[in-house]
Protein backbone atom coordinates (compact mmCIF):
# COMPACT_ATOMS: atom_id res chain seq x y z
CA UNK A 1 0.00 0.00 0.00
CA UNK A 2 1.04 3.00 -0.93
CA UNK A 3 1.08 6.63 1.40
CA UNK A 4 -1.39 7.67 -0.55
CA UNK A 5 -3.42 5.41 -0.95
CA UNK A 6 -3.22 4.67 3.34
CA UNK A 7 -3.70 8.76 3.57
CA UNK A 8 -7.25 7.79 1.01
CA UNK A 9 -8.60 5.08 2.57
CA UNK A 10 -8.26 7.59 5.81
CA UNK A 11 -10.28 10.38 4.52
CA UNK A 12 -12.91 8.00 3.33
CA UNK A 13 -13.27 6.56 6.45
CA UNK A 14 -11.72 3.08 6.12
CA UNK A 15 -9.25 2.15 8.38
CA UNK A 16 -7.80 -1.44 8.65
CA UNK A 17 -5.46 -3.24 10.31
CA UNK A 18 -2.96 -2.54 7.70
CA UNK A 19 -3.87 1.34 7.39
CA UNK A 20 -3.25 1.51 11.68
CA UNK A 21 0.11 -0.68 11.27
CA UNK A 22 1.62 1.76 8.40
CA UNK A 23 0.57 4.45 10.13
CA UNK A 24 2.29 3.23 13.00
CA UNK A 25 5.73 2.23 11.21
CA UNK A 26 5.73 6.09 9.84
CA UNK A 27 5.39 7.59 12.95
CA UNK A 28 8.41 5.26 13.87
CA UNK A 29 10.28 6.66 11.20
CA UNK A 30 9.15 10.44 11.55
CA UNK A 31 10.43 10.16 15.37
CA UNK A 32 13.82 8.68 14.11
CA UNK A 33 14.19 11.40 11.71
CA UNK A 34 13.23 14.02 14.48
CA UNK A 35 16.12 12.55 16.68
CA UNK A 36 18.78 12.68 14.07
CA UNK A 37 17.51 16.27 13.51
CA UNK A 38 17.89 17.21 17.23
CA UNK A 39 21.07 15.62 17.31
CA UNK A 40 23.12 16.86 14.42
CA UNK A 41 23.83 20.73 14.94
CA UNK A 42 22.90 23.27 12.01
CA UNK A 43 25.22 24.60 9.67
CA UNK A 44 24.60 27.78 11.36
CA UNK A 45 25.42 26.09 14.49
CA UNK A 46 28.58 25.01 13.62
CA UNK A 47 29.76 28.05 12.26
CA UNK A 48 28.75 30.06 15.60
CA UNK A 49 30.92 27.66 17.69
CA UNK A 50 34.14 29.52 17.08
CA UNK A 51 32.31 32.83 17.77
CA UNK A 52 31.30 31.80 20.86
CA UNK A 53 34.49 30.44 22.24
CA UNK A 54 35.89 34.02 21.20
CA UNK A 55 33.03 36.05 23.06
CA UNK A 56 33.73 33.98 26.00
CA UNK A 57 37.39 34.44 26.42
CA UNK A 58 37.08 38.14 25.45
CA UNK A 59 34.74 38.16 28.53
CA UNK A 60 35.64 39.30 32.46
CA UNK A 61 34.47 39.18 35.98
CA UNK A 62 32.77 42.38 34.69
CA UNK A 63 29.54 42.56 33.15
CA UNK A 64 29.68 43.55 29.37
CA UNK A 65 26.79 44.47 27.37
CA UNK A 66 25.53 42.64 24.33
CA UNK A 67 25.86 45.76 22.80
CA UNK A 68 29.30 45.92 23.73
CA UNK A 69 30.38 42.18 22.96
CA UNK A 70 29.03 43.22 19.03
CA UNK A 71 30.76 45.95 18.73
CA UNK A 72 34.17 44.67 19.52
CA UNK A 73 33.30 41.20 17.61
CA UNK A 74 31.92 43.24 14.56
CA UNK A 75 28.22 41.63 15.36
CA UNK A 76 24.94 42.88 15.59
CA UNK A 77 23.91 43.54 18.84
CA UNK A 78 20.98 41.06 18.38
CA UNK A 79 23.45 37.96 17.18
CA UNK A 80 25.75 38.89 20.20
CA UNK A 81 22.71 38.86 22.40
CA UNK A 82 21.86 35.26 20.83
CA UNK A 83 25.03 34.02 21.17
CA UNK A 84 25.63 34.99 24.87
CA UNK A 85 22.46 33.08 25.43
CA UNK A 86 23.61 30.04 24.42
CA UNK A 87 27.51 30.25 26.24
CA UNK A 88 26.79 28.12 29.25
CA UNK A 89 28.88 29.05 32.74
CA UNK A 90 28.13 32.76 32.81
CA UNK A 91 26.85 35.17 35.37
CA UNK A 92 23.65 37.31 33.69
CA UNK A 93 22.77 40.34 35.55
CA UNK A 94 21.15 43.54 35.04
CA UNK A 95 23.08 46.69 34.70
CA UNK A 96 22.34 50.13 34.08
CA UNK A 97 23.36 51.86 30.76
CA UNK A 98 22.96 55.63 29.93
CA UNK A 99 19.82 57.10 29.84
CA UNK A 100 18.86 54.95 33.50
CA UNK A 101 17.57 51.80 31.58
CA UNK A 102 18.75 48.20 32.84
CA UNK A 103 19.84 45.94 30.61
CA UNK A 104 21.64 42.39 30.54
CA UNK A 105 25.31 42.31 31.62
CA UNK A 106 27.33 39.01 31.16
CA UNK A 107 30.18 37.87 32.94
CA UNK A 108 32.69 34.88 33.47
CA UNK A 109 31.54 33.33 36.66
Amino acid sequence: MTKREMFEAIVNGNVTEEIVTMAKAEIEKMDARNAKRRETPSKTAKENEPLKEKIFEMLTETPTTAKEVGEKMGLSTAKASALLGQIEGLNVTEIKVKGGRKVKGYARA
